[in-house]
């Protein structure tokens, strides 16, 4: 197959319609409104209802039966747009400027097709099966495609299946500890899909079928968009539900986080370490149990008596220039102020939640049954009760951001009967999925209705469609430290990115690291050669990730754990810390560009390269921005592998499996390593500005201080000043350096960094654009204003081959002629 660059302009849609019942359709065989046309199929209601010329919602249920929903993810409301219809036999056209669709009267089905006629996707049925939903009747609801054989789709949520194209899968899609679902994929032939249900959910693809089967619903209810590409994709994926608000410059500093600093003393010793290292940070993280043992759970208060003085704490930290975040609940021990609001309401579930029980020992001892019950999310009274505690205890002391833990919600020990359980808005089962919106929604929504100069930053560990509106990074939850499970977050992260939800992380070393303490006491597992190779492989995969996060149980992170300046390990984190923060001028960019333009940081290589087929199914590399072709290590080159397994669904409850025992290791021998450089551009080397043309496999000497890292050619990148902290010194001097090979164009974008003031257009961009031909850059006039904005500023432009121009710029457009 060869799918080539779409002119979305050029098509229209069109709907047919076969006739089932009689052989030609008549005035009164469908319905046409302002916004669509319905009408009646092999014993079901079909609705085709218009969102744009690009994106439509088809609405099956049974005959006789009622459809009326209001979706949690989709904020868009049906369009009136300019469409006609007209009939011939057997068929109803249906046209906008978009697409052209065929849909069988018989049975319902529908085929997606360009104005050409050429076929992007079709449907292979409907059904529905009768559900007794908690004793509300109901239905299992089923809708069915048929694809291309050798075509690749993207999406679904976070997997930790290892794999970027998700053909031939069958998942169960029900939110986990470690797997977030969002039932939408989309194709490299430009369209996607999404299936708007939150119950449990089967996903299916094989030779016959590709299909989502949820457990409950009253009818099936699916988006299709064609975007041409999938920027496009995600653009109208966006449309539907919601676009992406900007991140404080500070979030995409450093972070450093562990299961958990016991102590205020201890989280602001770690702040004041990296600022006697003169090793930038900008967040740090305080996790459970600052509000006391589990019967308080989530009191949302630092009632324990090891935080005496938490405004104190607040102070000492801000006064270091870093931010605080503290770890929040979906769950409340029944010794908290929320329980004791909450309970007599009904806003608490019953089923089994972490922690089970009210002592920290391991395993749970049962004879002190913690009482921790999940609230309901879906009630908006239970979210204002929330906010209530939560502004109260800790926002308004000063904390900076959210950690919002357990938010699809932790459900241990899971029993049929609990999806009976009811919520504000019916069954549990009917509205699982969307758990992690609604909790994260709540949060994000109160505190913009308390201030506008605070931007909400929310980390949290699960989600869905809809949730990039919330100003949420969702990390991958708690996964291993093991070298499978780094593997497995490239693919994770750029799914996730592919339905529309652009920040994603993981636990830098991963979360559960106790198999690296054997023969290691708990301060010294840093120092095992097999966790340093680990974790230097993981710290460099997440500098090139929206956000930079350490965080683990068993094995401590702090960069001094691993030495000091000097020791091999100990520099190549400072290495990638430092890296990471000369490129913020340049990831604040490509942050706009996510939240104006419907961008994303992590690309999969077929969302730039999909004309190079070889590029489709890589797992293992990506696009960081537009720019920057990241190739992380995810082998271990210089100790042995580990196999390390959690039950991702129970937490805490791991197991591991002992390793060999490795001692000394010279981490700075050179090894190497495959990378694939896509076709349709060359390729520089970041490190030593080689040229190396796409479409081949090259071979990468790599030691631990560095991973393959290219620069596409055409490309414009600046870098910012040498900080300890995000915003310590202002962008009056950037490095400009520019990668030939094409013409390039790059908007540098800055604001005010932490408030909501460029919502109102206070901010500036300035165009840059490098003519190929005449080895020119041109500096554009600056558009727009906002306080404290840069009036001169002095940039350095360098060349690969060493060449170097420095200007100072007021505003006004300048070009620099490179020779």
């Amino acid at each position: 197959m060869n799918f080539r660059k779409i002119n979305i302009k050029a098509f229209i849609v069109t709907i047919v319609i076969i006739s089932g019942a009689q052989n030609n359709i008549n005035a009164q065989s469908y319905k046409k409104t302002d916004t669509g046309v319905s009408f009646s199929a092999d014993k079901m209601n079909v609705e085709v209802k218009l969102y744009g010329s690009h994106t439509i919602r088809i609405i099956k249920y049974p005959a006789g039966k009622s459809f009326v929903k209001n979706s949690l993810s989709v904020i868009k409301q049906e369009q009136k747009i300019k469409f006609s219809v007209t009939e011939s036999k057997d068929f109803l056209l249906l046209k906008t400027n978009g697409l052209q669709l065929s849909i069988n009267t018989k049975n319902g089905e529908i085929a997606y097709k360009t104005l050409s006629g050429k076929e992007l996707v079709k449907e292979n049925g409907s059904d529905f099966k009768p559900f007794n939903d908690a004793g509300n009747p109901a239905y299992s609801v089923t809708q069915s495609f048929q694809l291309e054989k050798d075509e690749p789709i993207y999406g679904l949520g976070i997997l930790q299946n290892g794999k970027l194209s998700q053909r031939n899968q069958n998942i169960r899609m029900v939110q986990n500890n470690t797997w977030d679902f969002v039932p939408f994929f989309q194709s490299v032939k430009g369209y996607g899909i999404f299936w708007d249900n939150y119950s449990p959910t089967q996903f299916t693809d094989n030779d016959q079928k590709t299909s989502f089967a949820s457990e409950v619903g009253d009818g099936v209810d699916y988006y299709f968009m064609y975007g041409g590409n999938a920027d496009g994709v995600i653009a109208a994926m966006r449309d539907l539900t919601g676009n992406v608000p900007m991140f404080p410059l500070w979030t995409y500093g450093y972070w450093q986080s562990k299961e958990r600093y016991k102590s205020q003393g201890e989280i602001v010793d770690v702040v004041k370490k990296y600022r006697d290292l003169k090793v930038p940070l900008d967040g740090i993280i305080q996790d459970w149990q600052y509000w006391g043992n589990n019967y308080q759970w989530n009191a949302m208060d630092f009632i324990s008596p090891d935080f005496p003085d938490a405004k104190k704490m607040l102070n000492d930290i801000h006064g270091l220039n870093a931010h605080l975040s503290v770890s929040i609940w979906s769950s409340f021990g029944p010794m908290t102020n929320q329980y004791r609001e909450m309970g007599p309401k009904g806003m608490l579930f019953n089923f089994k939640t972490w922690p089970e029980s009210g002592r920290e020992s391991w395993p749970p001892d049962m004879n002190y049954p913690s009482g921790v019950r999940v609230y309901d999310a879906y009630n908006p009274e239970a979210r204002d009760i929330y906010w209530k505690y939560l502004n109260k205890g800790v926002f308004s002391l000063g904390v900076d951001s959210w950690w919002m833990d357990s938010t699809e919600p932790d459900h241990l020990s899971q029993k049929p009967e609990d999806l009976d359980t009811k919520t504000y808005l019916g069954s549990f089962r009917k509205v699982r999925n969307a758990y992690p919106l609604m909790a994260v929604g709540g949060v994000y929504d109160h505190q913009r209705a308390t201030t506008i100069d605070k931007r909400v930053f929310i980390l949290t560990r699960s989600a869905f469609a809809g949730q990039q509106r919330y100003g949420a990074n969702t990390w991958s939850g708690d996964v291993n430290s093991s070298w499978e499970s780094l593997r497995n977050q490239v693919p994770a992260g750029l799914n996730f990115s592919m339905t529309g939800n652009p920040n994603f992380n993981s636990d830098i070393g991963g979360f559960f690291a106790g198999t690296y303490k054997k023969g290691w006491s708990e301060s010294s597992g840093s120092k095992n050669p097999m966790f340093q190779e680990l974790y230097v492989r993981w710290l460099q995969y997440g500098t090139f990730t929206p956000m930079m996060r350490s965080h683990g149980t068993d094995v401590p992170r702090e960069i001094y754990q691993f030495g000091k300046k000097g020791d091999v390990v100990y520099d190549a984190v400072e290495k990638f810390i430092r890296l990471r923060y000369s490129l913020l001028p340049y990831i604040y960019s490509v942050s706009w560009d996510v939240s104006k333009n419907q961008s994303s940081f992590m690309r999969a290589l077929a969302m730039d390269f999909k004309e190079d087929k070889k590029a489709w199914d890589i797992n293992n590399e990506y696009m960081f921005g537009k720019s920057f072709l990241v190739a992380p290590v995810l082998n271990a080159q210089y100790t042995p592998e580990k196999i390390v397994k959690t039950d991702e669904h129970n937490g805490w409850a791991k197991k591991e499996e002992k390793g060999p025992s490795v001692e000394n290791v010279d981490f700075t021998q050179n090894k190497t390593m495959k990378v694939y450089l896509p076709s349709g551009s060359e390729w520089y080397d970041y490190w030593t500005n080689t040229k190396h043309k796409g479409g081949q496999e090259i071979e990468k000497t790599v030691n631990i201080q560095n991973i393959p890292l290219y620069v596409k050619a055409g490309s414009i990148i600046p870098f910012g000043p040498d900080v300890q902290y995000a915003t310590e010194k202002k962008w009056d001097h950037l490095i400009l350096k520019i990668y030939p090979g094409s013409d390039a164009d790059f908007v540098l974008y800055e604001d005010e960094f932490d408030n909501y003031n460029y919502e109102k257009g206070d901010y500036t961009e300035i165009p840059m654009h490098w003519d190929n031909k005449s080895s020119t850059l041109t500096i554009g006039n600056r558009k727009g204003k906002y306080t404290g904005m840069l009036e001169k500023r002095t940039f350095t432009v360098n060349l690969p081959d060493g060449q170097q121009k420095t200007i100072t710029y007021s505003g006004e457009k300048i070009k620099i002629f490179m020779n």
